[in-house]
């Protein structure tokens, strides 16, 4: 303004002061002193707290967060940190730029945690500076583990799962994603049980998540039920024990299925004779002699429940004659089949009659001349289904092939180990279900589990393998050489990882 309108103007200077404690020139300010001398006049981090105490339960592994919430957090992790960081008091009064751990011993029952911050004093002044805040651990069962400690059975919701067939099958796969997924991580005791797995948890909202988890993985039907405890009439409180009883769908994979004639109506006329070939949250569902499928969820299923009318136990062995596909690839659901015509043999038939069947196959992709397969043997079974006998003038195939069958090739892998292992959830067994006979049963069906881990990719998306300490890199020649049997890759595989293992293997290349 003074420029414009022609007025002289004094041009101003800003003068420069010395430093009241090392004598260095300085711009003036309140304390008439320079950011290092300030920096160690002023004590920024006066009145924070620098020794907390927290409170941890080493049944659990979680930390308190008064006043009853337990966290749960690992060593050195950002929920932890974070829990920290929220347990210190004043930290409004600064800003906080950075926080990480120092290393202390695992077993020192103390964790540091180093904070840079930042405040301005005098004269618009910031100074950054940083502290070390030392959190004391005290080991203190929370609430339930306290309960179970006292008395294990102090249970106070249970969900029994269970599901009526013949085989474990289903049971091995759930045990896997209730691995993946830490589902079962506050069941205070899981036990193991003929026909099921019941599970049992300390707080209802822990079996209400649990059980909602498994209405994602499998297609299931719940019965919720409550039984009085204890009631105070003064302070009118009601204590509950809660059981949650949920039943999963007998459809399994591989299974087969004679719809009821409605459920084939609603899906626009499929099958009747449909193969189950996967199990979520859904029915997977296919007409082998025509490659049409559909879904049917679980309320679709439960509306009109139906039973498989022959499971996977009753499959029988069969060696392809003759295969010619008569039409194109058609992938359903990530899954690749082809329509082909085949000639089959039942190998127990070998050497006692010239029995031979022409079949309609959904495996023309897979199979070959000279290769077996597995199969329904509709030709000589006794079936007795309801549901079939509704459709009268059904013509029912001699045979219905399921699967390729690698039998053969694996009697020649038998007694060699695997590259890859399951971790399996801490039950305890039913002393009802244990013997011999059982044992044996369970063995063999797990074994079965494995085998269609290695066979299908589909099946193993969402199970986490990890490799075998057992299995020897050399063997890896001998194993695969020359053998056409599904494997795993290596790179599906997880290291299992063991801190202890690595501390260890940390002191030896110290040494």
């Amino acid at each position: 303004m003074a420029q414009d309108v022609g007025l002289f103007t004094v041009p101003q200077t800003i003068g420069s002061v010395l430093c009241c404690k090392c004598g260095i020139s300085m711009q003036p300010n309140a304390a008439n002193m320079c950011p290092m001398c300030l920096r160690s006049e002023v004590d920024i981090t006066e009145g924070l707290q620098k020794h907390v105490i927290i409170i941890h339960c080493p049944e659990c592994d979680t930390y308190l967060q008064p006043p009853r919430t337990w966290i749960k957090a690992q060593l050195e992790s950002k929920e932890l940190l974070t829990f920290c960081v929220k347990r210190l008091k004043n930290l409004n009064k600064v800003r906080l730029v950075h926080a990480e751990f120092i290393w202390t011993e695992p077993h020192s029952k103390r964790i540091k945690v180093k904070l840079r911050v930042q405040k301005e004093v005098l004269s618009g002044a910031i100074l950054e500076q940083a502290y070390v805040v030392e959190y004391v651990v005290q080991d203190q069962m929370c609430e339930s583990c306290s309960r179970v400690q006292a008395n294990p059975d102090q249970w106070v919701a249970a969900v029994q799962l269970r599901q009526h067939v013949s085989h474990r099958r289903t049971f091995f796969y759930i045990e896997q994603l209730i691995l993946k997924h830490d589902a079962a991580v506050r069941a205070i005791r899981i036990k193991q049980l003929d026909q099921g797995i019941d599970f049992f948890f300390g707080n209802k909202s822990h079996g209400v998540k649990f059980v909602d988890f498994l209405g994602k993985v499998a297609p299931i039907r719940r019965h919720d039920d409550k039984q009085l405890v204890s009631h105070d009439s003064k302070s009118n409180t009601y204590n509950y024990k809660y059981t949650f009883s949920v039943e999963i769908c007998p459809i399994c994979r591989e299974d087969l299925i004679c719809l009821p004639p409605k459920v084939a109506v609603s899906l626009g006329n499929l099958g009747p004779l449909v193969v189950c070939t996967k199990v979520s949250n859904s029915i997977a569902l296919l007409d082998p002699f025509t490659l049409r499928s559909c879904f049917l969820d679980a309320e679709q299923y439960w509306r009109s429940s139906f039973k498989p009318l022959l499971s996977s136990k009753q499959l029988v062995e069969y060696i392809v004659l003759d295969v010619e596909a008569v039409s194109s690839e058609v992938n359903i659901g990530g899954s690749r089949y082809v329509l082909a015509d085949a000639q089959v043999a039942r190998v127990s038939d070998f050497g006692k009659n010239d029995t031979i069947f022409n079949v309609r196959t959904h495996l023309g992709h897979l199979l070959n001349p000279g290769d077996y397969a597995l199969g329904y043997d509709l030709y000589g079974a006794n079936s007795n289904d309801i549901e079939l006998d509704k459709y009268k003038g059904l013509v029912v195939p001699d045979v219905l092939l399921i699967k390729k069958s690698y039998e053969e090739k694996r009697q020649k892998k038998k007694g060699k180990p695997r590259s890859w292992k399951l971790k399996s959830l801490n039950m305890e067994v039913d002393i009802t279900s244990k013997g011999r006979g059982i044992e044996e049963k369970i063995n063999s069906e797990y074994e079965q589990f494995l085998r269609d881990l290695e066979e299908n990719p589909e099946l193993r998306f969402n199970v986490s393998l990890y490799r075998s300490r057992e299995y020897q890199t050399s063997e890896m020649a001998s194993v695969t050489d020359g053998e056409d049997v599904p494997s795993i890759p290596i790179d599906e595989l997880l290291a299992d990882l063991d801190l202890s293992d690595a501390e260890d293997q940390d002191d030896d290349m110290d040494e």
